[in-house]
């Protein structure tokens, strides 16, 4: 018995040296949960407590902000693997954090696009597709985003089964980098290109069309001049960066990485290494952008800037800013757009709108 196990500890391969990477993912993941922790749990206490998410892109930011926190809640079992260079903790938890991470990165992407098309519906569209912007629909929309990630979380678990190896004489667990040969060109490949096609590559294309839309509609000389606008853009280009900079350079390597170990592409091992390398940092990409989503809030949406203003007053102050946030979401024009409304109403150059262009503000809208 004794000469068996010896044996088979003898024919476990040798741990790769991932140590110089988990250093790198110690300190980017660490800096991620230190920021992203508290500024996605205050802005998700932001839009279900003050402003009571009552308009459609609150809807669809308090479903990102959920998304982001369940991922930093998820991270220090990733730093506590990183720091031994092990996995210590039952298998289901790498399963769990395995999963955890891809559905935030689809998650987001997917309640980004719904951000972006839903600002595309209200200037583009505003009459045509008014149906669609109630926070009935939205809060649907989200429901079926998180049903869609769930499903697809499910063969995710299962393939993030930790692998073991031998590391100073003794057999050890590794997690998140364990994927076999076998399991590549077996059933992980079809899934991974399904999800990237789904969870990345339609959002991608809606967001680079919608926004070009948005901005074709807002250049011409008939649209509307206002403050509304310029939030407008804030929030599509805030959109743009998060996807070109966190979601982009990830996927893209993931894919060409999971064709090169599926054998689709035939390449060297050297260049299948450097590939992976690449990969590592990419992920690191994609894991900040639950740091970056709450800039998008607070440069987006004025009732969320005001009631974070708001909690730094007394406590009379706090709610005043609270309720006042309430009110400026339900109200359809500010004080500044009514003033100009007047002002060129009392001069007669107001004109017949066009429903193509119109850039009519509602009740949705004031969120910004």
């Amino acid at each position: 018995m004794q000469a068996n196990s010896s044996a088979n500890k003898s024919l476990q391969a040798e741990c790769p040296d991932y140590q110089p990477i988990h250093h790198l993912h110690l300190v980017v993941y660490s800096v991620v949960l230190a920021a992203g922790l508290p500024l996605n749990a205050l802005a998700l206490w932001v839009f279900l407590r003050a402003l009571r998410v009552h308009s459609v892109v609150c809807v669809y930011m308090c479903n990102l902000a959920a998304s982001d926190l369940l991922f930093t809640l998820s991270l220090p079992l990733r730093l506590s693997y990183y720091a031994r260079h092990y996995w210590p903790f039952p298998d289901f938890l790498c399963q769990l954090a395995g999963a955890v991470f891809q559905m935030n990165m689809y998650g987001s992407c997917i309640f980004l696009t719904l951000i972006n098309v839903d600002r595309y519906a209200a200037i583009v569209h505003p009459l045509r597709l008014r149906h669609l912007r109630r926070p009935r629909v939205a809060r649907l929309l989200c429901l079926g985003v998180w049903a869609l990630i769930l499903v697809f979380a499910v063969p995710i678990i299962l393939a993030h089964q930790p692998s073991s190896c031998a590391r100073d004489g003794r057999d050890v667990f590794l997690c998140f980098e364990s994927f076999s040969d076998k399991l590549w060109k077996g059933s992980l490949l079809p899934l991974l290109l399904l999800a990237e096609a789904l969870g990345f590559l339609l959002p991608l294309a809606a967001v680079v069309y919608s926004s070009g839309r948005v901005f074709w509609t807002l250049a011409r000389p008939d649209a509307t001049r206002s403050q509304r606008r310029r939030k407008t853009v804030r929030l599509l280009l805030a959109s743009l960066v998060i996807f070109l900079l966190c979601f982009v350079p990830y996927n893209v390597t993931l894919a060409v990485y999971g064709l090169l170990r599926g054998e689709v592409v035939s390449a060297s091992s050297e260049a299948r290494k450097k590939v992976r390398g690449v990969l590592m940092v990419t992920v690191l990409l994609a894991g900040a952008n639950c740091v970056l989503d709450p800039l998008v809030y607070y440069f987006s949406a004025e009732g969320f800037r005001n009631t974070l203003r708001g909690l730094s007053a007394p406590l009379r102050g706090r709610t005043l800013a609270a309720n006042g946030a309430q009110e400026a979401l339900a109200e359809p024009l500010t004080e500044t757009a009514q003033a100009s409304t007047l002002t060129a109403a009392s001069q007669g150059k107001l004109r017949p709108s066009d429903p193509r262009s119109s850039f009519t503000p509602s009740h949705e809208d004031s969120s910004f």
